[in-house]
């Protein structure tokens, strides 16, 4: 910032510009964004001129410079965008792998059309100047080179395998808008400080073994991550290029990835009924997931008075109000009853058995607690006036991931400077980035997803949409470029 003070000091004195050494390109374009466009200074100074003038002042291959951060100001008048069409026509054409009549997609993880979408877009990673690997996992890596080399990533990424009968978008948009920002830095031959990491994630649908890999969190048993079809995790993996028996080597730390951030479609309805094109994600909420039973007495519909009765489908019923009522008290947590199973489940039989799933989320463990220790009370309640009894066991233990407060300013920041309308919301699914949140810092974008639809084949998300959160991503990689400063 100082350089460019220096070199345009008339004009910046002319409006009484204040500068602080630890200004970034957005915290810096949101004071003074109008200000700057009034200052018509671009094609007096060609670009390479000031990045030729910064970069005579170090000969240091190794030491971090402002030409990032320079060039980023120089350009605010145009600031780089990425190309829209490419972006949303590479969308499509991959559509088209694993495409069903009914103009949905499927590509189970590791079956061939799964496979075949990994190879395209690995070939486009190269094209665009990416070197590409599969670490153990099967995590398709393609990576495009820093000024330093000795430095962690950048990175960025999603997964391209979806769930039966799905859609265009789920985690395929992550994984084209960080491609989609590599190319657009190629196409203007700009690299960052750091190197940036474009990741395809292995079985994000399923079991999430490439993320979990990554994270040191998998389990040691093969058995619990058969593909869909019943096939061996080893098996699998030996067919993307992975091998389970190196599985400890796919593990990564902060010294290897700096900062994650993920852009995703909401798959919810939030951002569409707030009219907003972007969402800054505050974390990933905790996910925990219960199954309870009810056991009472099967006796005869006809015979059996009702004051007599001990009908484990009544108890049940209640307790899923009671499950709804506490999901409806004010917070952000949801919590959901998805799953039943009624025994004997015949027409003129009082039930004596019921198993029911719970789900619950928030982003706060302590919201969590409180919410389960009511819902014993209730169920103590409800199994004295009904005279049954009610048991639960745990299933699923996630915690939250929130996100780093600095990456959800900087993704802030960078829609006020785009001029992009935004929103802070927590993610209440499961994404990769969760994984990687116990690796390094981690940070979600958010763009709507119409009708809040998806893992269906009607899931949509607008070409504009698309193209701005691919916007915010690119330029919020720029900006944490410059904040996690090299040495």
């Amino acid at each position: 910032m100082r350089h460019l003070c220096n070199r345009f000091r008339g004009r910046f004195k002319a409006v009484s510009f204040e500068f602080d050494k630890t200004d970034t390109f957005c915290s810096f374009a949101s004071r003074y964004k109008e200000e700057i466009r009034k200052i018509s200074f671009i094609n007096e100074t060609p670009v390479n001129t000031l990045i030729s003038e910064s970069n005579s002042s170090t000969s240091d291959s190794t030491a971090p410079t402002n030409l990032t951060l320079n060039r980023r100001v120089n350009r605010l008048e145009a600031p780089l965008s990425v190309d829209g069409a490419r972006l949303v026509q590479s969308i499509a054409k991959l559509a088209n792998i694993g495409g069903l009549p009914n103009g949905g997609v499927e590509r189970i993880a590791f079956s061939q059309a799964d496979c075949q979408a990994r190879k395209v877009v690995a070939g486009w990673m190269r094209d665009a100047g990416m070197r590409v690997h599969v670490d153990p996992a099967g995590n398709l890596f393609g990576r495009y080179p820093g000024r330093y080399s000795r430095v962690p990533a950048l990175a960025t990424g999603s997964h391209l395998d979806t769930v039966p009968n799905g859609g265009h978008y789920d985690g395929t948009y992550g994984v084209l808008a960080g491609l989609e920002v590599v190319r657009t830095l190629a196409d203007n031959g700009q690299r960052l400080d750091h190197p940036v990491d474009v990741i395809i994630f292995a079985d994000e649908e399923r079991t999430m073994v490439g993320s979990k890999a990554i994270s040191g969190n998998l389990t040691h048993e093969p058995g619990a991550y058969l593909s869909a079809s019943g096939e061996s995790i080893e098996s699998c993996l030996s067919r993307v290029g992975g091998d389970w028996s190196k599985r400890s080597l796919a593990r990564l730390g902060p010294e290897d990835i700096a900062a994650f951030v993920e852009v995703h479609v909401e798959q919810g309805p939030v951002l569409e009924a707030a009219d907003t094109q972007i969402g800054v994600v505050t974390g990933i909420v905790g996910q925990r997931r219960y199954v309870f039973t009810v056991e009472g007495h099967a006796s005869h519909a006809g015979t059996t008075p009702m004051p007599m009765r001990q009908d484990a489908l009544v108890a049940a019923s209640q307790l899923v109000l009671a499950v709804n009522t506490l999901g409806n008290q004010p917070g952000d947590h949801v919590a959901t009853v998805g799953c039943m199973e009624v025994s004997p489940n015949v027409a003129n039989t009082i039930p004596d058995r019921v198993e029911f799933s719970l789900d619950i989320r928030d982003l706060d463990n302590a919201c969590l607690d409180r919410l389960m220790v009511q819902l014993r009370a209730e169920a103590a309640r409800i199994a004295k006036e009904t005279g049954t009894k009610i048991s639960f066991v745990s299933r699923l233990y996630n915690q939250p991931a929130p996100a780093k407060t600095h990456i959800q300013n900087a993704i802030a920041d960078v829609c006020e400077a785009l001029s992009l309308s935004h929103m802070s919301l927590p993610s209440r699914a499961s994404h990769d980035a969760q994984e990687l949140s116990r690796v390094t810092d981690m940070g979600m974008i958010f763009v709507p997803s119409q009708a809040g639809i998806s893992h269906a084949i009607t899931e949509y998300t607008a070409p504009e949409s698309c193209v701005q959160g691919a916007n915010v991503l690119l330029h919020t990689l720029l900006s944490l470029d410059q904040h996690y400063r090299c040495s």
